[in-house]
């Protein structure tokens, strides 16, 4: 028997740059195909079929077993839409794009980088004016139709909607889940008693509109996300849970010698400074064990840390976990440090104080200066806006009112949507006052991890992917053509969990298949029912689609009510009696 993992890279069309022993299966059994595609398809999204949807149901599973059971993240749930000040705040609305370049005849639009990939050494990291000068330099046309491309612009990814009947407030798709957990801050933070550190997760939808996106579901226009928010408190030095992962050892780019790959552990790396912090560290750990989970080999793993240039605008540091495929070193992770960029941007967006609080060692007497209103004044004056009026003036700088109450001139307040307002400077006062404290406010830092689930999928189904020459089984069979295929997944996420066949479709043994199929889904298992064709095509079937476990009822299970379990890696079978069959399967799922 030969085998041969096939990681030979093909491009048919727009249809995903893999093996095409791989495409072929996936879209035949149903994990995913191209959305839309009897009206020809879109670009950029693709449906999951009812395999692809229990694969990254499963590996989601994985995900949330190690950051909300093991790691005790908090999990939200936040909406896909957010209003256009959430982007402008963060920083989305300048800054989240790409260089987009287009076709003078026949108008295809590219992304810029990707057009001098191989050309110039890291072209993502380029502004636009070197990007056009690249292009210009090294002759680049079309690759459509060789046509002369035009100018380099900036194009933001994110899609544009409208919330209302009328479209009177302009929103935005979420091109991440971050922002959401962001804003929600204080109420996440006061949910979790105001201790700290601690971890926000969610799992759902992000969406950027891609300029061209041309690689399969390794690059989608909607895409599933797992991402976690870790806050904590930057003043702390060191983080004993970082304890589990500083013996690590991992494979690593450094973004002070590209071209190279260096074996670390995590707290070496830490220590020497290439790192930036344990806490971001510990993080990169909790991603490897992830990825080790769902079936990814080590020795295709790898962590690239960002350069500079590429940098994102919320990033103090940041390394992606990637994983070799037939296309090449692929980015499934980016682990990112983002300091306290987005709370003090929500909270200068916002006026509304997103901090923690940090006990100090010893109790402090603080004086400050505050704004106190009378409101006997203000309230015959604004009425039903007064308390608008007082949370707009408690907001104001305080030495902006200094300065307004030494000349003598009225505040000017403006309120979103209700214009200025002139308030007399006679009823706004600035209090000295002093009190003893033994806490103190600060912004707290975050480090994200944001697993791109789809290009997990693509991942764990190259690596688990395998064809052989020839097959016992396929041996047994005409007619068939071509190697034969087995996904070798990791049974935890295995969409269908055990196959159930009964030997022939008489004397009573389907009706001992079926008891036991309504056994294991008590469990939990997903199972496949078969009973048509023989026997080893049915378990040819099991194998494509990644089945690790199938078990035969055949006549000696009259007897003694015992059943044949195969597995698919090996090809091994034991027997054993049908009443146990249920926590066999799952002791082997949970790898006891």
């Amino acid at each position: 028997m030969v085998e041969r993992n096939g990681m030979s890279s093909f491009k048919l069309g727009k249809e995903p740059a893999m093996t095409e022993g791989l495409y072929s299966l996936l879209k035949r059994r149903g994990f995913f195909w191209p959305s839309y595609g009897i009206y020809g398809g879109v670009a950029g999204f693709y449906d999951l079929g009812p395999l692809g949807s229990l694969l990254c149901d499963n590996i989601e599973t994985v995900w949330k077993n190690i950051f909300i059971v093991s790691e005790d993240y908090l999990l939200v749930d936040c909406p896909s839409i957010a209003p256009e000040i959430a982007f402008k705040s963060s920083g989305h609305l300048e800054k989240f794009s790409d260089h987009l370049t287009r076709c003078l005849n026949c108008s295809t639009a590219f992304r810029a980088d990707h057009l001098l990939e191989g050309v110039v050494e890291i072209p993502d990291t380029l502004s636009r004016n070197e990007l056009e000068g690249a292009l210009r330099e090294n002759d680049i046309e079309c690759p459509v139709c060789g046509g002369k491309l035009g100018e380099v612009e900036e194009f933001n990814l994110m899609f544009r909607t409208t919330i209302g009947s009328g479209g009177e407030k302009t929103a935005y798709l979420r091109p991440e889940t971050a922002q959401s957990i962001f804003m929600d801050f204080s109420l996440l933070y006061r949910t979790n008693r105001e201790r700290m550190p601690f971890g926000v997760a969610q799992i759902g939808k992000g969406f950027r509109n891609e300029i061209s996106p041309r690689q399969g579901i390794l690059r989608l226009r909607e895409f599933h996300m797992a991402e976690g928010e870790f806050f904590f408190d930057p003043a702390v030095h060191g983080f004993p849970p970082f304890e589990r992962f500083k013996d690590t050892t991992v494979r690593a780019v450094p973004n002070n010698d590209p071209g190279s790959t260096v074996e670390v552990t995590l707290g070496k790396a830490v220590e020497n400074g290439m790192i930036c912090s344990e806490v971001l560290a510990h993080h990169m750990g909790i991603t490897m064990s992830f990825a080790l989970k769902i079936g990814i080999p080590k020795d295709r793993m790898r962590f690239r840390q960002h350069l500079a240039s590429e940098m994102a605008h919320y990033a103090r540091d940041c390394w992606d976990l990637e994983v070799e495929l037939s296309s090449g070193w692929i980015e499934v992770v980016g682990i990112a440090d983002r300091s306290a960029y987005d709370l003090n941007q929500h909270s200068k967006g916002s006026g509304e104080e997103l901090a923690a609080r940090r006990k100090l060692p010893e109790p402090v007497c603080q004086r400050s200066t505050q704004i106190e209103v009378d409101l006997k004044v203000l309230g015959p004056i604004f009425r039903g806006k007064t308390a608008r009026i007082v949370k707009a003036l408690g907001e104001l700088d305080i030495s902006h009112v200094k300065r307004y109450k030494e000349k003598g001139e009225p505040l000017m307040v403006e309120l979103p949507g209700e214009g200025t307002n002139e308030v007399p400077i006679d009823a706004v006062n600035l209090v000295e006052i002093e009190e003893r404290t033994s806490h103190e406010k600060f912004i707290p830092h975050v480090v994200e991890p944001s697993f791109g689930i789809d290009r997990l999928m693509v991942a764990v189904l190259e690596h688990a992917y395998t064809e052989m020459e020839s097959s016992p089984l396929r041996e047994k069979e005409e007619g068939e053509v071509g190697p034969y295929r087995v996904l070798r997944l990791d049974p935890k996420i295995s969409p269908i969990k055990c196959g159930v066949f009964p030997l022939v479709n008489k004397d009573g043994l389907s009706d001992i298949a079926r008891r036991i199929v309504q056994d294991l889904k008590r469990f939990g298992l997903t199972t496949y029912y078969d009973h048509s064709g023989s026997i080893g095509r049915r378990y040819a079937r099991m194998d494509e689609i990644g089945t690790p476990f199938s078990i035969t009822v055949d006549h000696k299970s009259i007897e003694d009510d015992s059943v044949t379990i195969r597995f698919r890696d090996t090809a091994e079978q034991i027997r054993l009696p049908v009443r146990d069959v249920p926590t066999k399967v799952l002791n082997m799922i949970n790898g006891t």
